[in-house]
């Protein structure tokens, strides 16, 4: 890439102290996050993939300031983002949370809900900007939607709140995790399709944290992978999809279930074997060695870092890099 990157992060850490009690101390920490950089372009919607319990999410959170790193650096814009104010960074990226119910404020009404980020910011505004920003989600009429509450609202309903609200501001970044992922088929599809025509609109980007692979070709241009807190592939989305490199990928995109059924032998062979290590004490060396099938010795007392084998195509593996 040429051009800098809206939101860059370099070895970003986060480790939970785990604690017996409230007032105890403990030696040990989740290690959710464990270095992981990367960077995100302008109009180039990156996804990252993983199994649940990964980190991606706590990364998703991180890079939008709602939890701090314990270390590493983002950049927002080509500048630290120390540099901004939190209210300027908060108008460039905004969330798009998993569960849209829990992210609306059951007692105040969609009208409240759609203000909040204007009133926050001091941005003047009147009830034709909400109806606006309703109608482009496709509430429509988007009056009529103004003086209800969340729970008078279907999932992809709520969803779409969630959306418009993200959108007020006009940010250059959405983060969005798993924005489709508790929705019925036929929501899915109008919500992906909502999210490709509004960033024509807004000229948005959006980092995509999915467990759906059809969302992901759709919609990412780039895919990175995460096992453990830690990336293992990175590189463009058709070059992942069609041809991984780690042995993770491979197991996890047949763990996708195919439209056929007769090509759904993981049903009974899981393709990836054994339960995933514990994130306060990780295996030595590659975090994946024991559940890989082509692990070595060597792969217990190195720890692989991401380096390129194809144009633009990173993996963090001895024996792939080799």
């Amino acid at each position: 890439m040429t051009t800098a990157p809206v939101l860059a992060a370099k070895n970003i850490v986060k480790h939970f102290p785990v604690r017996k009690g409230i007032f105890s101390k403990s030696n040990k920490f989740v290690r959710a996050v464990d270095g992981v950089s990367l960077e995100i372009y302008e109009r180039e919607n990156l996804a990252l993939v993983g199994e649940s319990g990964c980190g991606k999410t706590t990364l998703g959170r991180i890079l939008c300031r709602l939890i701090e790193p314990t270390a590493g650096t983002i950049e927002y814009m080509g500048s630290p983002v120390g540099e901004w104010k939190h209210r300027e960074f908060a108008s460039g990226v905004q969330p798009i949370f998993q569960d849209p119910y829990s992210a609306l404020n059951p007692r105040k009404k969609i009208r409240k809900i759609l203000s909040k980020p204007f009133e926050i910011h001091g941005i003047r505004f009147g009830e034709d900007r909400l109806i606006e920003l309703l109608t482009q989600v496709g509430l429509v009429p988007g009056k009529a939607f103004l003086d209800r509450h969340p729970h008078e609202l279907s999932g992809g309903q709520r969803q779409r709140v969630v959306i418009a609200r993200a959108l007020a501001l006009k940010p250059r970044l959405l983060v969005a995790d798993e924005p489709v992922s508790g929705l019925d088929a036929t929501v899915q599809t109008q919500i992906l399709n909502l999210m490709r025509s509004l960033q024509n609109v807004y000229k948005t980007t959006f980092l995509v944290i999915s467990h759906d692979i059809t969302l992901v070709k759709t919609m990412c241009q780039r895919t990175a992978v995460m096992y453990l807190g830690k990336l293992v592939e990175l590189g463009p989305t058709q070059t992942v999809v069609q041809n991984p490199l780690h042995p993770y990928t491979v197991s996890l995109l047949r763990s996708f279930p195919s439209g056929d059924p007769e090509k759904r032998e993981w049903v009974d062979t899981p393709p990836i074997a054994g339960d995933v290590p514990s994130a306060i004490d990780p295996p030595s060396g590659c975090r994946f060695r024991t559940r890989c099938p082509a692990a070595k010795d060597r792969c217990a007392l190195e720890e692989p870092v991401l380096v390129p084998c194809r144009a633009e195509h990173l993996v963090a593996c001895s024996g792939a890099a080799s």
